[in-house]
């Protein structure tokens, strides 16, 4: 008992931890390393580049109101890139090209021949890594197919988004065409104006695509963003708006729309045509009905003001270009009024295959409100005439439907991929795009829109490419000028 008394005595200086310590260091170690995790998942998502314009900046040559990003808190935020970006493109292997019907075999519509015109400046050089890494300084990004998937290296923000649609667009491709689409390195810029000047580039013209380009640049056209949706002005997908306007514009006949012509736009782009344009709104004066458009008004109001397919009940309807080209070309037309086309500075893929007095009536820029008052009293005294020009305006738009829009593309695509003199390979900042990736990115009312525009596989083989032949477009050109100058002259 004694040695027991001792043993506790002597015990009674050793202090015991408390029971709860360990516990306690456990949490807080964990509460720690879980602060540290977020911290950098955090700052890796604040550094990571996505379609849908996290933490890029407007292109430096086109500068714009930056696109802001709603999501929550930073870690809702990060969450969502994270997921997004990594963890929704499954591994697959390289798609077996479909067994498809060869008696469906088409011929495109002759403008596809301008494909080899395009790229006609590097069918000699060719196109090396080092040619495409110069058109690096001009891209907001780079597009590269490897095995059936899709890359995208981001450089710079484009304005709402045209990004997002323009990659949709190229990932529609490789779902129509499985394993058909070649290996592809390419730049591409997605604002307005060209900048790959033919006199500035001409020892060294530098590859990169936009959605317009002019007589005095190397920019390869490809078709914009607005054929699969443009959701900020309430615009849906193409094959949609055009069956709607094409109904619209059979709610009255000819001689029952108004006698004007008729014009709806913005001219708040820096366009000067645009401006003049807006001194010829009187009807009695100059036959013209010029209205502003307020997009900002509009989008308050539900766009019931700016529905395309209520805009064709006058005979005639003008073509104005803006900061640049305008998609508004494509609905114009589409209408079967006679397109008064202002004589313009740009053109997209699609243009170059209308033909003045078939499909339009052109108008020269000069002396503007006399002209567009010359052309409607021209074709109020010639109804038939002016309805037929309409009528094949809207033709040749009906033929333009998605199936074409993809087989351009192919086109394109495969006739470029032909003259890269490098193997395409994925570079380390480059990363996978899928359907399920940039859904996941999309904003509600966008994600419905490219749901709308999703394409299926093709039941036939893309239509047979016309034959590079330079004379044929020269001749093109040259009657064209001068159906253009007996107009003018006219005047």
């Amino acid at each position: 008992m004694g040695f027991r008394s001792k043993f506790n005595h002597g015990s009674s200086g050793f202090h015991r931890s408390p029971p709860y310590l360990y516990p306690s260091v456990c949490i807080l170690a964990f509460l720690s390393l879980a602060t540290v995790v977020v911290l950098k998942v955090s700052d890796f998502a604040y550094q990571t580049k996505t379609v849908a314009g996290h933490n890029l900046k407007p292109t430096p040559w086109h500068l714009f109101e930056p696109k802001i990003i709603d999501e929550g808190t930073s870690y809702s935020r990060a969450t969502k890139i994270l997921q997004c970006q990594y963890f929704q493109c499954r591994t697959n292997p390289y798609p077996i090209p479909p067994q498809l019907d060869p008696s469906k075999l088409t011929l495109c519509p002759e403008f596809f021949r301008w494909i080899h015109h395009d790229l006609k400046p590097w069918s000699r050089s060719r196109i090396s890594h080092d040619h495409l890494m110069e058109a690096k300084d001009y891209a907001a990004f780079r597009v590269i197919i490897v095995g059936g998937r899709l890359f995208v290296d981001l450089y710079y923000a484009c304005v709402q988004s045209r990004m997002m649609f323009t990659v949709w667009g190229f990932l529609q491709l490789l779902k129509r065409y499985p394993g058909m689409v070649p290996d592809v390195d390419l730049m591409f810029d997605c604002m307005d104006k060209p900048a790959i000047n033919k006199t500035k580039h001409s020892s060294r013209p530098l590859p990169l695509f936009r959605y317009c380009t002019t007589t005095q640049h190397f920019d390869i056209p490809f078709p914009d963003w607005s054929f699969w949706g443009w959701p900020e002005v309430n615009i849906g997908p193409w094959d949609t708006e055009f069956r709607d306007i094409k109904r619209g514009s059979r709610s009255k006949r000819w001689s029952d729309k108004w006698p004007y012509a008729y014009w709806k736009g913005n001219p708040d782009v820096a366009s000067p045509l645009r401006a003049e344009l807006l001194q010829c709104n009187d009807t009695k004066q100059w036959r013209a009905q010029i209205l502003r458009q307020d997009w900002g008004e509009e989008a308050r109001a539900g766009y019931m003001q700016s529905k395309l397919s209520n805009q064709c009940n006058h005979r005639y309807k003008i073509y104005a270009e803006g900061y640049a080209w305008s998609v508004s070309l494509k609905y114009i037309v589409s209408c079967g009024s006679l397109t008064l086309l202002i004589t313009p500075q740009y053109e997209d893929f699609f243009t170059r295959g209308l033909f003045p007095k078939k499909n339009y009536w052109p108008v020269p820029p000069f002396d503007l409100c006399r002209n567009i008052k010359n052309a409607v009293e021209w074709g109020n005294s010639h109804p038939s005439e002016a309805e037929a020009m309409g009528q094949a305006g809207q033709h040749f738009m009906d033929t333009l439907n998605m199936d074409r829009v993809y087989d351009y593309i192919y086109h394109l695509v495969t006739e470029y991929a032909k003259l890269l003199d490098f193997k395409p390979l994925v570079p380390p900042s480059a990363q996978e795009v899928c359907a399920e990736s940039l859904l996941c990115f999309a904003e509600p009312k966008l994600r419905q829109f490219l749901e709308q525009s999703a394409t299926s596989l093709s039941p036939s083989p893309p239509c047979v490419l016309p034959e590079n032949d330079g004379k044929i477009l020269n001749r093109w050109r040259k009657l064209k000028d001068t159906v253009i100058k007996d107009v003018m002259r006219q005047n």
